[in-house]
């Protein structure tokens, strides 16, 4: 994953300790030490799965677009002909 920046921002953040319990009971050997890790693992894993669900939105939306499928539809049916090449049955 890349990174922007190498710059850190200090945060002060009050966590339940359940929570805090909670993450620490799953979390892997070397991140369990490191609340600071854990939390940036964390936070990291919450903006790609964000990303991920933008994404799936967009393109759910894309696919109900009755232009989109139309286009496609005509892209399809010109390599219809070439579905099958290469596999004898000309």
């Amino acid at each position: 994953m890349a990174r922007h920046s190498t710059q850190t921002v200090r945060r002060s953040v009050a966590l339940p300790r359940q929570l805090v319990d909670e993450v620490l009971s799953v979390a892997s050997p070397e991140s369990a030490g490191n609340l600071n890790r854990l939390v940036t693992e964390s936070l990291r894993e919450f903006v790609a799965r964000r990303r991920a669900l933008a994404f799936d939105a967009a393109m759910t939306q894309m696919a109900a677009d009755p232009a989109v499928r139309k286009e496609c539809a005509a892209i399809a049916s010109e390599f219809a002909s070439t579905e099958l090449d290469g596999f004898g049955h000309d």
